[in-house]
């Protein structure tokens, strides 16, 4: 792969992978990056489990580059979806994308559902959008932080900038048992980075 070496950083181990049959969607990730201009930069962490958050969110673009480098990657990350979606044959291409179906009618709330699936993972890179919207925030949704201190388990701070085309990973955060706090200092670290369709979060 060094091919990719201004494309994509070294690939730890310890990150959850889809298996190595995966070659086409690979090359097909890294293909559709080197031909937007776009790169992936940053340390990846040796951590088997941790919550992904990505910021910022403004457009629908940010999910074309984000599973391109997810494809390139060959990161096996996951995201929870409603449950009435998992009909055939979509259900096939869910799973394969890495939803996990979640009832939202089990008194089991979702983010409680979403932590015991950490928890018991021997491997697991949950992905959580922090903004929920594309339009502009002035909150974001507490979801990431309370699924991350109640597997305990760090987030992992991953981000769009537009100026430069990068998506980068960042520093792992550790809560510390302050919400408050540690989501002003989450969204503090973000000010830097610039989305499409608006400037930073």
């Amino acid at each position: 792969m060094s091919e990719d070496v201004s494309l994509l950083p070294e690939i730890p181990a310890e990150m959850p992978q889809l298996p190595a049959r995966n070659r086409f969607s690979r090359w097909l990730g890294r293909s559709v990056l080197r031909l937007g201009g776009w790169r992936v930069v940053g340390t990846i962490p040796p951590v088997s489990r941790l919550v992904v958050i990505a910021a910022p969110h403004s457009s629908n673009w940010d999910g074309i580059w984000g599973m391109a480098a997810k494809m390139a990657l060959g990161v096996d990350i996951r995201v929870l979806g409603k449950a009435q979606l998992f009909w055939w044959p979509l259900s096939i291409v869910l799973r394969r994308l890495g939803v996990i179906p979640v009832d939202r009618s089990r008194p089991q709330g979702v983010v409680e559902q979403a932590i015991e699936l950490v928890r018991n993972s021997e491997r697991m890179w949950f992905v959580v959008a922090p903004e929920g919207t594309r339009k502009a925030v002035n909150e974001w949704k507490r979801g990431f932080w309370k699924i991350a201190d109640g597997a305990q388990v760090p987030v992992l701070m991953t981000y769009f900038h537009y100026p430069e085309k990068i998506i980068g990973f960042g520093p792992l955060f550790h809560t510390t048992g302050d919400m408050e706090a540690d989501m002003a200092a989450v969204r503090e670290w973000y000010r830097p980075w610039q989305g499409k369709n608006r400037g930073t979060v």
